[in-house]
């Protein structure tokens, strides 16, 4: 990788994680339909603020124009389309000096494709109107981008010598971490952060409340059960009760993983403890303090620390990441003829 592809490379990493904090923030402040429309806002390329426009947008859409939710959405937006430039000249670079190596090209193009991914469930967000199913996908989207961007710049790196045992390990702690992110995504989505006020109880119970399954259902609108009915507060703490449950999972498998770190490189297996302590107090001070803004976003943020903090270890051993991840997907490339 030449020193440009690698700067560019470090910029899109930190771009992609700007713009998931914004995408975030958006959420939490209740602006992902500040523009009802899409890519535009109420036909605008910006945020309609003249009266004569105003007027124009609410009697076109029926709903009275947030200027200030509007802007929140519109700059997540260009933020996003300004992440979409950059990895498009990254997959394009890249892609032409693996050529010149004799490389398969689908690793530099793989983001490209991953970022017209992000920007479609971008859109459905705004037309199925906050769909959980599909605001959690657009949340996983950006991990993605993210976390594969990461392992690129690890490929780029001196390898580590792990030992092959902590392979299994490894990978389900990787696993583990990324299905409690889905869990904490669709706890988001469906608002139900809120939903146990208390710790380690749970509306002052030791056990899940029922309707976890009907809470679960994929086909669903934001707010209801697949057969129309309204979600009650019993639904959405059972989400939170599950999010709980595999916060416990997760912190007893990373502690094992450290346990087993810790004589091959204790400043790793500590990284990896702070991460897991970080995210585990915010959480709970999420809940004990009632949801405040900064704290969610850092919630948010931690875990994606976390799952990058994993994956970086585990992308520096090449011989496990290439026999894990790049082997098997090259031959699959090789396989259907891409070059």
């Amino acid at each position: 990788m030449s020193k440009f592809s690698r700067s560019l490379l470090l910029l899109c990493i930190a771009w992609t994680a700007v713009l998931m904090t914004l995408g975030a923030y958006v959420r939490l402040e209740d602006a992902g339909l500040g523009c009802p429309d899409w890519p535009g806002c109420y036909g605008h390329l910006t945020v309609p603020d003249e009266h004569h426009e105003l007027l124009h947008a609410e009697n076109r859409f029926g709903m009275p124009v947030d200027i200030g939710k509007g802007w929140k959405e519109m700059i997540h937006r260009y933020v996003a389309g300004g992440l979409g430039l950059l990895v498009l000249a990254l997959s394009l670079l890249l892609a032409r000096e693996r050529r010149q190596h004799g490389q398969p090209v689908w690793p530099a193009l793989l983001p490209l494709v991953l970022v017209l991914v992000q920007g479609a469930f971008g859109m459905w967000t705004v037309t199925l109107k906050l769909m959980p199913v599909v605001v959690t996908a657009h949340l996983i989207g950006g991990m993605l981008i993210l976390m594969y961007l990461l392992c690129l710049a690890a490929r780029d790196m001196p390898g580590w010598p792990w030992p092959a045992a902590l392979r299994p390990l490894w990978l389900l702690a990787i696993a583990l971490v990324g299905l409690q992110i889905v869990l904490g995504g669709w706890v988001s989505t469906n608002y139900a952060a809120l939903a146990c006020d208390g710790f380690p109880q749970c509306q002052g119970r030791w056990v899940m409340s029922e309707g976890l399954l009907e809470a679960l259902r994929p086909d669903r609108a934001l707010g209801v059960s697949a057969d129309g009915q309204p979600l009650m507060m019993h639904h959405l703490a059972a989400i939170h009760w599950l999010h709980r449950l595999g916060a416990l999972l997760v912190s007893l498998t990373l502690l094992l993983l450290s346990y087993r770190l810790w004589p091959l490189s204790a400043r790793y297996a500590l990284l990896i403890l702070l991460a897991l302590l970080l995210q585990v107090g915010l959480g709970i001070a999420n809940v004990l303090l009632g949801l405040p803004l900064w704290l969610a976003l850092a919630h948010h943020s931690g875990a994606a620390l976390l799952l990058a903090i994993l994956l970086f270890g585990f992308a520096r051993y090449r011989p496990q990441f290439h026999a894990v991840v790049v082997a098997p997907l090259s031959r699959l490339a090789a396989e259907s003829g891409v070059a």
